[in-house]
C-alpha cells in the first residue's frame, strides 16, 4: 500500500509499541496468558461470569468467540492492542502514524500522510479494570480475570442502553454492538450463537457454546452500509472513495491516486492480495483519500471486521508493489502489524473471509496460495526491487485457519513424495524471531504460534539458514528478523522435493535445496499431489508475465527483467498456475490513452522461495506428480 522501504538486513525500527508495551516485550513465555491457581477451567470461567454479572452466558461465549476464538494468546496482544478471550484494549495515544510502508516500485515519492493517533476507540481494559476492581496486568494475563471484565463491560453496555439484563440473548444485541463496534460484529455473534462451536484453544481448553437457534434479534439497519460497493449486502460495507485526481493541470502524466481501467472486461482478475495495514484502521482510512497517495480496494478494521471500500474492483489501484500484479488484482488492507502484536482478531478473519470467497466467486479467482497471496508473496518485477518488497501480513498471520474460513481448508497425507505443502500447527509453531523490540533488535519476539517454518542448508537444527542474494545483496545471509522471509516457507505455500533424510525434507527454494524438520510426532508439512515444473537450461525467472512484444514503452517501474538468481537445468517447482502476456499501459489522466497490450506468450506459475514468480512455458517442462 505505501512506502514502507525498510533495512530488512540491518533489522528496521519497529513501529511504537502498545501502551502496555513493557509487559509485551518483557513476558517470558512461562507465564505469559497462563491461568493463576486459583483461576477455574475457561468454561466454567465463561459461565462464573456469566452468572456474576447477569449476561446471558451465549453471549458471553459469542462475543469472546469472535475476538479471539477463546484463545489466551499467551497474554500478548492482538495487532490492534486487545489482550485475552475478549479482547480487551490497551492502546498507545501514540502508536499508528501513517500506514503500510515500503517495497517495490510503483509507490512513487509520496510520503505516507502524517495522521493523528486514532484516541476515539475505546479503551477497554482500563474501563474493565475500573468495573472489576481487577489490575490491569491481571487482566491481560488471566483468562478468568479478563472473561469477567469483557462480562463485566456488556453488563455496563446494557444498562446504559437502558435495557434490563435478563436471560434472553436476543434483548443483547445493542450490547453486543457496542462491545464489538458495529451492527456486523454483533449479526456475526448471533450467527455463531445459532449454530454454537466447540474447539479446543491454544492452552489445551475445551470450550462449547450450545447451538440456540432461536437467538434471533431484530439487527439494526447500518446507515453506512453502501449498496454501490462489490461486496455482499450481508457484509454492510461502507463506501470511502480514493480520490481519482490530475495533480497538475499542465501535466497529465502527474495524477493520482489510482487508475481507472474495465476489469473484468478487458482483464481477467487472478489475485487477491492480503495486507495489514502497518497503522490504525484511522490512518490508513485517512491515507487512501489523499490523491498523492496511493490506493486499495478494501480496508478492513481490527476490532469488529467492518469494511470499507475505497476503488471499485473494475478499477486498477497500485497496492502490490509490482505493476502486472496490480493489473491483475484485489488488495484488502487489514488493520495490523508484522510484529506490533502477535494476532489478528477473528471478527477480522471473518469479516475478510466472507469478503474474499464473494470476490473469488464472482471474478474466478481460485482459492489457493497461489492466487490468494500475502503481500510478502507478490513477485519483485526485477533482482534491485527484491529488497524493496513488503513483508506483511507476516508470519502471525494463520492462513490455514483464513483458508478453513474460505470453505478450503489445507490437507494432506503424511506420506511426503514429490510435493510437499507446508502446514505446522499454527499453536504449536513457535518460530524465535528477532526484532519485535525496536529499540532492541536483536531480543527474541515474544513467543508465540505462527504460520512460517524455517530453511536450512543442511538437514541440522544448527545448520545456516539458506540464503537469498536478491534480498540480501552480497552476502545472501538470511537471518531470524521476523521481517526477514528470506529463509521462510508459510503455510499453505507448496514446493517440489529436493530429497529426504530421516525426519527432513528437502525442497527447491531460490535455486538452491532448503531443508525443513518434519517430525512424525509434530507434522510441519503433508503430501500435496499435482503439478511441478523441470528448469530446462535456457530457463529464466520472471516477476511480471508480459507480451514479447509491448509496442510502447513503460515506466521504468515497470520495466520486467529476469531475475539473477542462479537455477540449474533439473530443477524442480511447485507449479500454482498459468498465465499469458499482457500489459496494461496506463500512464496518463486521459483514460482513453490507456494501452492494453496482450499476446499468447505462455507463463507458468511457480513457487520459487517465499514469494510466486513466473517461467516461460518455453523454458519447462511440466508433470504430475503423486
Amino acid at each position: 500500500m505505501s512506502n514502507r522501504r525498510r533495512a530488512i538486513g540491518a533489522g528496521a525500527a519497529l513501529v511504537a509499541a502498545v501502551a502496555a508495551g513493557a509487559v509485551y516485550v518483557q513476558q517470558s513465555s512461562s507465564s505469559a496468558g497462563l491461568q493463576s491457581s486459583s483461576s477455574p477451567a475457561r468454561q466454567a470461567a465463561f459461565a462464573a461470569a456469566a452468572k456474576k454479572y447477569k449476561v446471558p452466558e451465549g453471549v458471553l461465549l459469542g462475543v469472546s468467540y469472535l475476538e479471539s476464538r477463546w484463545d489466551t494468546n499467551d497474554g500478548l496482544p492482538s495487532v490492534s492492542g486487545g489482550y485475552g478471550p475478549m479482547h480487551l484494549t490497551q492502546v498507545s495515544a501514540a502508536s499508528g502514524r501513517g500506514v503500510e510502508q515500503g517495497g517495490g516500485d510503483d509507490y512513487g515519492t509520496a510520503a505516507a500522510p502524517k495522521t493523528a493517533a486514532a484516541a476515539s476507540d475505546p479503551q477497554t481494559l482500563p474501563e474493565a479494570a475500573k468495573l472489576t476492581g481487577v489490575d490491569a496486568a491481571k487482566l491481560r494475563t488471566d483468562p478468568a480475570a479478563n472473561i469477567a471484565g469483557g462480562a463485566a463491560l456488556l453488563a455496563k453496555y446494557q444498562r446504559d442502553a437502558h435495557k434490563t439484563l435478563g436471560a434472553d440473548p436476543a434483548q443483547w444485541y445493542s450490547a453486543v454492538t457496542r462491545y464489538g463496534g458495529s451492527s456486523w460484529f454483533a449479526d456475526e455473534v448471533f450467527s455463531v450463537i445459532r449454530s454454537g462451536e466447540t474447539r479446543t484453544t491454544d492452552d489445551g481448553q475445551k470450550v462449547t457454546l450450545a447451538a440456540d437457534p432461536k437467538a434471533a434479534p431484530a439487527a439494526a439497519k447500518d446507515v453506512s452500509a453502501a449498496a454501490a460497493t462489490d461486496c455482499p449486502a450481508s457484509l454492510k460495507c461502507q463506501w470511502i472513495p480514493a480520490p481519482y485526481k490530475q495533480l497538475d493541470p499542465k501535466d497529465p502524466s502527474k495524477y493520482g491516486n489510482h487508475d481507472k481501467a474495465n476489469r473484468p472486461a478487458q482483464q481477467k482478475i487472478d489475485y487477491i492480495v492480503i495486507h495489514d495495514t502497518e497503522s490504525t484502521y484511522a490512518s490508513a482510512v485517512q491515507s487512501v483519500q489523499d490523491p498523492t497517495y496511493l490506493a486499495w480496494q478494501f480496508t478492513i478494521r481490527s476490532k469488529d471486521g467492518h469494511i470499507a471500500q475505497h476503488v471499485r474492483v473494475k478499477d486498477l489501484p497500485r497496492h502490490a508493489g509490482n505493476w502486472y500484479i496490480n493489473s491483475k488484482s484485489i488488495g484488502i488492507e487489514h488493520e495490523g502489524y508484522v510484529a506490533k502484536g502477535t494476532w489478528f482478531t477473528e471478527a477480522m478473519y471473518r469479516s475478510s473471509a466472507k469478503l474474499v470467497r464473494h470476490l473469488a466467486a464472482t471474478y474466478g479467482v481460485p482459492l489457493d496460495r497461489g492466487h490468494i497471496l500475502g503481500h510478502d508473496n507478490v513477485p519483485a518485477r526485477a533482482m534491485s526491487a527484491v529488497s524493496q518488497m513488503h513483508q506483511d501480513p507476516g508470519p502471525y498471520w494463520d492462513w490455514a485457519h483464513y483458508f478453513s474460513l474460505l470453505g478450503k481448508p489445507f490437507k494432506g497425507s503424511t506420506t511426503v513424495k514429490s510435493r510437499v505443502m507446508i502446514l505446522p500447527n499454527y499453536a504449536k509453531n513457535k518460530v524465535a524471531y528477532t526484532g519485535c523490540d525496536s529499540a532492541h533488535q536483536s531480543a527474541k519476539c515474544p513467543s508465540h504460534g505462527g504460520a512460517s517454518i524455517m530453511l536450512r542448508t543442511k538437514p541440522s537444527k544448527t545448520a545456516p539458514l539458506v540464503k537469498d542474494v536478491g534480498l540480501h545483496p552480497g552476502s545472501g545471509k538470511a537471518t531470524m528478523s521476523v521481517y526477514d522471509h528470506s529463509a521462510r516457507a508459510s503455510t499453505g505455500q507448496t514446493y517440489a522435493v529436493a530429497g529426504k533424510k530421516g525426519s527432513w525434507v528437502a525442497i527447491w527454494y531460490l535455486g538452491q535445496k532448503a531443508w525443513f524438520y518434519n517430525p512424525k510426532t509434530n507434522r510441519t508439512a503433508v503430501a500435496a499431489p499435482g503439478k511441478i515444473v523441470t528448469l530446462k537450461k535456457s530457463a529464466q525467472i520472471w516477476g511480471m508475465a508480459y507480451p514479447a512484444k509491448l509496442g510502447v514503452t513503460p515506466p521504468a517501474d515497470r520495466v520486467a527483467e529476469p531475475l539473477k538468481y542462479t537455477v540449474a537445468a533439473g530443477q524442480k517447482y511447485a507449479l500454482l498456475g498459468s498465465e499469458t502476456g499482457e500489459y496494461y499501459h496506463a500512464v496518463n489522466f486521459d483514460v482513453s490513452k490507456h494501452v492494453l497490450v496482450k499476446d499468447q506468450t505462455k507463463y507458468y506459475e511457480i513457487q520459487f522461495g517465499h514469494r510466486a514468480y513466473f517461467v516461460k512455458a518455453g523454458d519447462v517442462t511440466v508433470s504430475t506428480v503423486a
